[in-house]
């Protein structure tokens, strides 16, 4: 499949906003594309780059390459070009992989440029999650959409199944089964915006810790263990804390879903940054195990001795869980009959908060496990932070944000009178606030050069953020988690914004 073929949907896909046209488009896309295509297809139209990471930066992107005139680049010539300019390492790497990119994007036409501009920035955002390419896919094939769905969800891949699918039509949709030993994409929660709303919506339910870990998939068949991530990331080796644990359970061969946090010595959760820092680290895991040992905290059962509990109801797959694992490696959890038990929610939920933990997850007794999915019979409750910021400087977009400032840079007021910068976001912003952001931060600019434009901080905004993590990226030590814009907030000057000391205040957690 030609590179210009992608383009082009990818461009339409931004351009419409009716769920239909999007999955027609891409229908008609997965008709065209070879088995072998689809690897590179799905990541591409998700903004992905199977590779991750290339080090390529604006230096070298922002260079003017002539484009070609006729479209020849197929998407797995271009794949295998930026695996090798990934490869690329040692003395005189960086002008080694600028002269590759060079020659990429001199073979790219001016339409395939501006995509893998947006590509190998993150900029691809035109709304073909993977969702809507489940659903394209079993449109082009002829599958049932529910059908695909299970089988992405029990493969724990989009990319392989449309493989099967495109080679072998809807029966290949068979040999994808729940295995021990081959991970499943876990389920996930919408939000809430109270304990209320939640029970409300679910009727009777268990309301259960959210903790600040990371999701973890253990399985075991026998004295074999092995964990994953929500990203199916293989992790076995990083925590052999979590292996011993599972052989110590009952059971001989099972799947089950929890997180994996660490605790402080008085039974608290530790930032997630450490827990994040433990997961990820893979040299000398003995000593890191004795400097932040972590524990793992189940909730969910979905495969015991060798049998699928994915369709029976979360009460049923819960008693499964309690009869393989003891209490103290479970989830705290209330369990509730309706809105008339809600008193008792909001209860619980304030004893999480007191504990540490960060909210509660509402989950409906009758559910299924909805692998891979955002299902609406989990429901996570958790405090908003909000703070009131004050805007230093934004980088122009790609992709359907160019020519439009975009990734806002984000400050809190200092001591000294200045600002320290927390982070960066561009999420929350719709068209008419992009709009709008790019004409009133020229009107405050004060330098750029050519990708980020600084401006005078006197404009402020409300971000919305999860947490605080420690950073030497930035002055004050910290960095925002998952921020994004609620509003601007014309009606505050600078110097109302809040301090980096209030910020500090307000996370004890994070330390010094």
């Amino acid at each position: 499949m030609l590179l210009t073929r992608l383009a082009d949907v990818s461009r339409e896909v931004a351009a419409t906003s009716a769920r239909s046209r999007k999955i027609a488009l891409l229908a008609e896309l997965f008709r065209d594309a070879e088995p072998d295509d689809v690897p590179i297809v799905i990541p591409y139209l998700a903004g992905r780059l199977p590779q991750g990471r290339l080090g390529i930066g604006w230096k070298v992107l922002g260079r003017r390459v002539d484009p070609a005139a006729e479209p020849t680049l197929t998407v797995r010539e271009v794949d295998a070009r930026l695996s090798a300019i990934g490869k690329v390492t040692g003395t005189g790497s960086q002008a080694e992989r600028a002269r590759l990119v060079g020659e990429l994007m001199g073979a790219a036409t001016e339409g395939e440029q501006r995509f893998l501009i947006g590509l190998i920035t993150g900029e691809v955002r035109q709304g073909a999650l993977d969702a809507l390419a489940v659903e394209g896919l079993a449109q082009a094939t002829g599958a049932a959409g529910p059908d695909v769905r299970r089988a992405v969800m029990l493969a724990g891949s989009l990319q392989s199944v449309a493989q099967a699918l495109l080679t072998d039509g809807p029966q290949a949709l068979d040999r994808f089964r729940l295995t021990v030993g081959r991970p499943v994409l876990p389920m996930l929660a919408h939000t809430a915006s109270s304990v209320p709303e939640a029970v409300g919506k679910l009727g009777a339910c268990a309301v259960e810790e959210k903790l600040d870990g990371i999701r973890v998939q253990v399985h075991r068949d026998g004295d074999d263990v092995r964990l994953y991530t929500r990203t199916l990331d293989d992790i076995t080796d990083r925590l052999p804390e979590l292996t011993s644990a599972a052989l110590q359970l009952r059971g001989e061969r099972f799947v089950l879903d929890g997180e994996v946090i660490a605790f402080d010595e008085r039974g608290r959760p530790r930032s997630f940054q450490e827990t994040a820092g433990r997961v990820g680290s893979r040299v000398d895991v003995a000593t890191a195990a004795r400097a932040v040992p972590v524990s793992p905290v189940f909730f969910d059962a979905l495969s015991v001795d060798g049998r699928d509990l994915l369709d029976l109801p979360f009460a049923e797959r819960h008693a499964e869980l309690a009869r393989l694992v003891p209490e103290p490696m479970r989830v705290r959890r209330t369990v509730v009959s309706g809105p008339d038990d809600v008193p008792a929610a909001e209860a619980f939920l304030a004893q999480t908060l007191e504990r540490g933990h960060e909210g509660v997850v509402v989950k409906a007794l009758d559910a299924s496990y909805n692998a891979g999915r955002r299902g609406a019979a989990w429901l996570k409750v958790k405090p908003v932070h909000t703070l009131d910021l004050v805007v230093l400087a934004a980088e122009w977009g790609h992709g359907r944000r160019t020519g439009r400032l975009s990734n806002l840079h984000l400050g809190a007021r200092t001591a000294d009178g200045g600002f320290a910068m927390l982070g960066k976001t561009f999420k929350g912003l719709t068209d008419a606030m992009l709009t709008w952001q790019t004409e009133r931060l020229q009107e405050l600019a004060v330098e750029s050069d050519g990708h980020v434009v600084t401006v005078r901080p006197e404009l402020v905004v409300e971000i919305a953020y999860d947490g605080l993590q420690r950073s030497t990226r930035y002055p004050a030590g910290v960095a925002l988690r998952f921020a994004r814009v609620v509003r601007y907030r014309e009606d505050k000057r600078p110097e109302e914004a809040d301090a980096v000391e209030t910020v500090l205040a307000a996370h004890p957690e994070v330390g010094p």
